[in-house]
């Protein structure tokens, strides 16, 4: 991985809120078309980036999520929750900041019910509110990463600290399971539509759905064990990662990445398109 493609992992002060940053800089790096590539799973998280230099192009990939019917590329754009993969390709060279924040504490901070932002990208200014604009705003006029992350601690933790919501950061297993047992806990009416209903407002999807991504990230870090060990046999990371058989972890697999999970694994390995996978090893 190129020093400039890096993961920066928030403080404990954070951690309840913020997943990681994700910086990519191909400047300088001379890459190929097919090395422009972007892949990207199927996500709970909520995406806000700022591009520095360049753009992206959505690509219409069957078996991805579709790209909207207006491209349009601005320097700050705010994402919900994603169902599906995502496909991109960066026309030249690019230097771009994401930040990834958990679903619950985004709608704690900003009071922004999630489900109607499902698998959409948007200019910030048309989904945030105006202190959070201005606050992007700045973000894209700082001068590097390190400005950038600082900016982002100055602006989140404060707001973070007066909510009294400091928890660790978890694996969406954790994560997933702590937001359900709140639902349950959580004002009135217990029934299980009106949990359900609780659960999407939050967090953008279905309980079930970030099941899903729970066992998928697990099978992910399994596979990293098991390649290490020097053998990874898949019924075995099914049985493991509580999918009913190897069939359910192949297509579950194939819906949250595009692809099956050896063909997953080989091109993590060896395909530039796949750093964002491969920032999490």
């Amino acid at each position: 991985m190129d020093a400039a493609t890096r993961l920066w992992l928030p403080p404990l002060t954070l951690a309840g809120c913020v997943r990681g940053v994700m910086l990519r800089d191909t400047r300088g790096r001379g890459l190929s078309a097919v090395e422009r590539e972007n892949y990207f799973p199927a996500t709970p998280l909520v995406q806000l980036f700022w591009w520095a230099e360049g753009s992206s192009e959505w690509l219409a990939t069957p078996g991805f999520s579709v790209p909207p019917p207006e491209r349009r590329h601005v320097p700050a754009l705010f994402g919900g929750p994603f169902t599906l993969p995502t496909h991109t390709r960066n026309p030249g060279e690019m230097w771009a900041f994401k930040l990834l924040m958990l679903p619950d504490a985004f709608t704690a901070l900003t009071g922004i019910a999630l489900d109607r932002h499902v698998n959409r990208v948007v200019d910030v200014r048309e989904a945030l509110p105006a202190d959070w604009c201005d606050w992007a705003e700045a973000m894209s006029a700082a001068p590097d990463d390190a400005a950038r992350l600082r900016l982002l601690e100055a602006f989140l933790l404060p707001r973070w600290q007066a909510l009294g919501a400091q928890q660790p950061g978890h694996r969406y297993a954790a994560w997933t399971e702590a937001l359900a047992v709140r639902a349950a806990t959580s004002a009135t009416g217990r029934s299980l539509r009106q949990l359900e209903r609780r659960i999407k407002a939050w967090a953008g999807l279905p309980l079930r759905e970030l099941r899903a991504v729970s066992r998928a990230e697990s099978a992910f870090y399994s596979v990293a064990a098991a390649e290490g060990a020097g053998a990874v046999n898949w019924a075995d990371i099914a049985a493991d990662n509580d999918y009913a058989d190897q069939s359910h972890l192949c297509r579950e697999t194939r819906r949250l990445t595009g692809f099956s999970p050896e063909d997953l694994r080989r091109r993590i390995q060896a395909e530039e398109a796949f750093w964002a996978y491969r920032l999490w090893q």
